[in-house]
């Protein structure tokens, strides 16, 4: 139990750090519009999907994967609580047309980017 967390411990204090130096960098090219969040949700879909499948392929040790990789780095990359403020801040300033449709992309490539990392040919 106690190597579940270090392995969870670990990959989460990457992705954490992974998703702040990415949303930092696209919220300095667009200011309006949270791309960060959207970009690192719907790239973390894709690969937690990847791995899903890569995991469900093989008969390897699922410690690394599942752990580190999966719960860890890219459970904490991705996040709905960012998206969550992020959908209300842009009500509550009156962008409700650019709110819905952070909403819909997030929600429309994110499940796309799952499936399509479920559906790549077995590596």
């Amino acid at each position: 139990m106690f190597i579940y967390l270090i392995y969870i411990a670990s990959g989460g204090a990457l992705g954490a750090t992974m998703r702040f130096v990415i949303s930092s960098i696209c919220k300095a090219y667009f200011p309006y519009f949270p791309v960060g969040t959207l970009i690192v949700n719907v790239f973390g879909s894709f690969f937690i999907g990847v791995l899903v499948n890569y995991l469900n392929s093989r008969e390897i040790s699922e410690i690394f994967f599942k752990y580190f990789l999966i719960i860890g780095l890219l459970g904490s990359f991705t996040t709905f609580s960012a998206f969550s403020i992020e959908t209300i801040e842009l009500i509550k300033t009156g962008k409700i047309l650019i709110s819905l449709l952070y909403v819909l992309l997030s929600f429309i490539l994110s499940i796309s980017a799952a499936l399509i990392g479920l559906s790549l040919i077995k590596l």
